[in-house]
């Protein structure tokens, strides 16, 4: 029998995600295949066999890369429904309530009532709002659905923005360049975004700009087509800013807007654009509003009874 030489590319994820710690899934890909010579090099997966069992081979391996791309994550028992014969579904997850699939077997649900709604609200409308206190899971239930999007294919690159409220003025005596001024405020996107990628694919994605995280001011100009766009502390934006900001939505675009009205960080006097958007566009077709509360926390438990007492003393002050 002839052998064939086979160079399957490894595309679009890192090689070492998918082989495994010490190579550990590579050497179980290798246990299941005792009749192929199977050598990793780089980026290309060399294969030696017959003809039919190479072929049978880069299907197989196609497929659990195709996982990984979808859900994140690999495992033995994946490594074995891929190449083992038996069926794998790429289908999407049995468990209504996963919106993906994270890091480490990591898996992100939908964890509360209103955490659900905004999924089933996000299937039918363009644009929800989601609007609740800290800790509630609003921002991170967004993130989650925009990088289940990115994963499907649905959209081509996902794009976090925040006004920069808080660093104000003092942006300007932070030492470095602008992104270095500005990462430290973005940075619980980037901690929603590091459960959900792993590390090498999301700087990977981030080098290609198909994962974008920006300040409000830089959505200026832009027409956002075939992108999932999620506007986070939205309550800090004024009303000019949020209409800017909710005008950049192109052909093909998602956008989620969250916030918390009881964390207005604007100069006093200054109305919120996110409070006033809402009264707006309430009744509008295509976008939908979910309140969160301090039911949804899903912080230490000891923040659902901060917010409470916060909530109780502000209606004492009235």
């Amino acid at each position: 029998m002839t052998e064939v030489g086979r160079e399957i590319p490894v595309e679009g994820v890192d090689p070492r995600e998918l082989y495994g710690p010490q190579n550990v899934y590579l050497d179980q890909i290798k246990a299941l295949h005792p009749s192929l010579r199977i050598v990793a090099r780089g980026s290309t997966l060399k294969v030696l066999g017959s003809d039919a069992e190479t072929a049978q081979f880069r299907k197989r391996f196609e497929g659990f890369t195709a996982y990984y791309l979808k859900y994140g994550h690999v495992s033995a028992q994946v490594v074995d429904q891929c190449f083992a014969g038996s069926s794998l579904s790429h289908e999407g997850p049995i468990d209504k309530d996963v919106i993906v699939y994270g890091n480490n077997g990591n898996i992100v649900r939908a964890r509360t009532v209103n955490q659900q709604r905004l999924v089933e609200l996000f299937g039918h409308n363009d644009l929800p709002f989601a609007v609740g206190p800290a800790g509630s899971g609003k921002t991170y239930t967004a993130i989650a659905l925009a990088v289940r999007a990115l994963k499907e294919r649905q959209v081509r690159r996902i794009i976090l923005t925040r006004p920069a409220v808080e660093a104000g003025e003092k942006l300007g005596f932070l030492p470095g360049d602008m992104k270095e001024k500005l990462d430290p405020y973005l940075q619980p996107l980037y901690d929603a975004l590091n459960d959900m990628i792993p590390p090498a694919r999301l700087q990977k994605l981030m080098e290609e700009g198909a994962v974008q995280i920006a300040p409000l001011a830089y959505m200026r100009g832009r027409t956002l087509d075939n992108a999932f766009v999620i506007l986070d502390e939205a309550q800090n934006t004024t009303l000019s800013q949020i209409k800017m900001f909710l005008t950049r939505m192109g052909r093909n675009a998602r956008f989620i807007v969250t916030g918390d009205v009881t964390q207005i960080d604007l100069p006093h006097k200054t109305d919120s654009g996110l409070v006033r958007a809402m009264e707006i566009l309430r009744s509008v077709r295509g976008i939908g509003i979910v309140e969160f509360d301090r039911r949804d926390i899903v912080r230490h438990e000891l923040v659902k009874q901060i917010v409470e007492a916060f909530d109780r003393s502000a209606k004492n002050e009235e």
